[in-house]
């Protein structure tokens, strides 16, 4: 696994711990495996999005689905203002065999001072669902907040109605603690529950060599 700062990248950095852990330093970053790389999400990736992202079901459990081009550019755009404030670092995710955008996933509602960040805001086109890409990404970006950032906390957050998403966090070793009753008001009209997952530092060793176990088989 590799990680690479983008050239030039602005750095955000958190204040020291009092227990003299070094300071949360986030900045845009490239992150590579043997299936899959995470770079910097930006405009030029809008057209290899939509070529694989528009196709029906792919935003379903979304809150705001993306349908359509201009709407691909106004996700791309939120999520680069948000990294702008300091809260976010998106990714475009990158099928290494073929150099194909194949998806997005993001480091979001980063907490310098209690050393926690979200994954999530993550969707692949459908050829890449349920793959190694997927794994793989998950293990590249925990890798990146607990032996990088040094966090203490890493959460995903999803509806409470995938089933798929709750059951593959799960298998992912991430502890389920509990759901948020009308949490979100989904571009339907559907109020929506969202269950709340975490994996913790004192989680990440076990976990860590339960994907890395995971992806050798294959």
């Amino acid at each position: 696994m590799q990680a690479e700062q983008a050239s030039g990248a602005s750095v955000r950095i958190s204040a020291f711990r009092s227990d003299g852990v070094p300071a949360m330093a986030v900045a845009p970053v490239t992150l590579g495996g043997r299936h899959v790389r995470l770079e910097p999400l930006g405009p030029a990736h809008v057209e290899g999005l939509c070529a694989v992202g528009l196709a029906d079901g792919v935003f379903h459990w979304f809150t705001y689905p993306v349908s359509n081009k201009s709407e691909m550019i106004d996700f791309v755009k939120t999520a680069l203002a948000l990294q702008d404030q300091g809260v976010a670092l998106p990714f475009a995710t990158v099928d290494q065999a073929s150099g194909r955008v194949v998806g997005s996933t993001r480091f979001g509602a980063i907490d310098y001072t209690n050393r926690h960040v979200e994954i999530g805001w993550t969707w692949l086109g459908r050829p890449w669902q349920r793959s190694a890409l997927n794994t793989e990404a998950k293990l590249l970006m925990l890798t990146h907040a607990f032996e990088v950032w040094r966090c203490l906390r890493v959460e995903f957050k999803t509806d409470r109605l995938n089933t798929q998403s709750r059951t593959a966090l799960a298998r992912l070793g991430a502890v389920e603690e509990g759901t948020f009753r009308n949490h979100m008001v989904c571009a339907d009209g559907r109020i929506r529950d969202t269950v709340w997952f975490s994996v913790v530092d004192r989680d990440w060793p076990a976990l860590k060599a339960n994907l890395v176990a995971r992806l050798a088989r294959g």
